[in-house]
This record gives structure tokens, sequence and C-alpha cells, in this order.
């Protein structure tokens, strides 16, 4: 099989289990091959922690859960030397933590402070961890999935503009429909009667040399003059509103950073190999733009107060802005 073929086979078996969730299936497949990491948003119950623990299990690849909590210390996610002693003599040695997985699930992201919250930001950055002055590379194979509620804000701590624009997406999760409810109803009903009837069975998991793979794969398609001038310009619109629409000038206070069309260009060469072309086309940065975009953009106290959204305002700019 393909590069390709693997990565499809991989979404079909965590889509068997993540049902009316395709998009965000989708989109973890795209953060994977791209190699960013994701922030997914949505309300609880709608399957986030369950797609990241489904991608582990088909995918030989390591999972670490960090639930986020006010009381979270920067050591419980990087690690901390610590004192061994022995035979008379003692020494500080490195204790890895959590953040030493190939897939980390950071819950509720927003629920610990920000010295908590910045210690992600070199090991999504960097791809390393510094302790005690000394530097330990993260695995090669690694992606972080935050997620966070959009309804409760009592005891959490927005994430700073800095760490938000390290996920390459920002993901919004919403309630399915009512034949996939049922549907996830019968499934968590077998899963119960798999479990009493052959408990410990697994099935076999994709060899990580395929993500790899695909990355390489990636890294080849082609994106042409007119589409990189379509991306650039969709970024610009951002910035500088005042140029294309009036409304976009009032709800816009800071528009996306060059990690922002950095991710256009990733995410939409992720799109388009998923897709079966070696080539990326305007339809392809459309389709992923909102995600690369949404947390990255700063609006207006105007804005707020018209309750106009992220979403609304890259609808906009995509319906003003001109494919070359």
């Amino acid at each position: 099989m393909s590069a390709r073929d693997d990565i499809l086979a991989l979404g079909k078996r965590v889509g068997q289990s993540i049902i009316g969730q395709d998009t965000m299936v989708e989109r973890l497949l795209l953060g994977l091959i791209a190699n960013g990491h994701l922030l997914v948003e949505g309300l609880p119950g709608l399957a986030k922690t369950r797609a990241i623990k489904s991608l582990a299990k088909n995918l030989d690849a390591e999972l670490s859960r960090v639930q986020f909590t006010p009381d979270l210390l920067p050591a419980d996610i990087t690690g901390s030397e610590i004192y061994f002693s022995e035979g008379g003599k003692g020494e500080f040695k490195f204790q890895q933590g959590p953040i030493f997985a190939n897939l980390i699930l950071a819950d509720e992201v927003n629920r610990a402070p920000a010295k908590v919250q910045s210690a992600l930001l070199e090991a999504m950055e960097e791809r390393q961890v510094t302790v005690g002055g000394k530097s330990y590379p993260l695995p090669d194979l690694f992606m972080v999935m935050a997620t966070q509620n959009p309804i409760e804000q009592e005891g959490t701590y927005p994430l700073p503009e800095a760490q938000l624009d390290r996920f390459l997406m920002h993901v919004e999760v919403g309630y399915t429909d009512e034949q996939s409810e049922a549907a996830i109803m019968r499934l968590v009903r077998s899963e119960e009667t798999a479990t009493k009837s052959k408990p410990g069975k697994s099935d076999d998991k994709l060899d990580p040399k395929a993500v790899f793979d695909a990355r390489a794969e990636i890294s080849a398609i082609t994106v042409s003059k007119p589409v990189e001038d379509y991306m650039v310009a969709l970024v610009f619109a951002t910035r500088y509103p005042d140029k294309i629409d009036a409304d976009l000038a009032k709800w816009l206070q800071v528009g996306v950073s060059p990690r922002g069309v950095i991710g256009l260009d990733k995410v939409s060469r992720a799109y388009a190999w998923l897709k079966g072309r070696d080539y990326v086309t305007p339809d392809d940065v459309k389709a992923i733009v909102h995600d690369v975009f949404r947390h990255r953009l700063i609006l207006s106290y105007e804005a707020h107060a018209a309750d106009i959204g992220p979403d609304k305002v890259i609808d906009r700019i995509v319906e003003r802005v001109a494919v070359a």
C-alpha cells in the first residue's frame, strides 16, 4: 500500500469509532501529516478525547493525557531533575514528563494558569524541553492536541496569543445529527458487549513510517504562483482590511501572523495530498482557511458587540479576495 492508502485507512478506522465527526477526524489526520498541533474546541461529550485516543489505538504511537487544572505545575508536564542516591553518592537525574510521548492530549488546556500553559511553548515550537540548562529532544513523531470548552469561563485562563499562534489549526466541533446520535448509542452498546466477551483484544497498528512517508510526499506537492499569491492576499486582507472592506476594518484589530501563511501552505498541501492530487488549488485553500485563521485573528470591540465571530470575518475575507 502507498502512504496515502495507509493514512486514508487510518482515518477510516478512527472514523469507525468517531461517528458524525468526519471533519474533526480529517483535521486530526491533517495535523498529523502536516506535522502541526491542534486546538480543538467543543462542548463536553463530543468525542474530542475519544478521537485522539482512537488515533493512538490505531497508530503505533505512545499517548499521554495531561488534565490541566489550576494547581498543575510546569514540571508536571516537562519533567524535572530528581536526586538519586546510590553507593553513598548522589546525583540529579532528569525524569521525563508526559510531554515525551508521541501524541499529547492537553485536556481543558485553558484551566491551568499561564505559567503552565507556557511549558508547552518550547515543546510545540522547538520540539525540545530545557530543564536545568540542558535540552532534551522530543520524539520525531510529536503532536499536541489541546481541548477547551467554549462556554465555561469561570476558573479558566484564556490562552495568550503567542501560544495560540503555535497551533497549526483551531478546530471547532459541534453536535451530530439525529442519525449519528442513534448510531453513537449503538456503537457504545456494542463496545461494552465486545469488551465483556473479548477483553484485551486489539487490532494491528499502523507503522509511524507511513506518517513520515506521507510528510515527504506532501513536501513535494506543487503550489503554483497564483495560488501562492492568493494565500498571501488572504493573509494581508486580515492585516489591512480597510483596503478591501469597510466592515472588516471595523471588525479586525490584529491580523494573521507570518505563521498563518506558513500554516495555510502546509495544511493546503496536506489537504490536496489527501484528496489524491499533487498540486494545490484555490478550493483547497478555501477548505482549510477557517481552521488556520480562526485562532489568529483578534477582533475589535465593535465586532464582539455586534456578535461577529472569527468565522464570519473569514467568510467576508474569502468573499472579497479574488483568486488571481
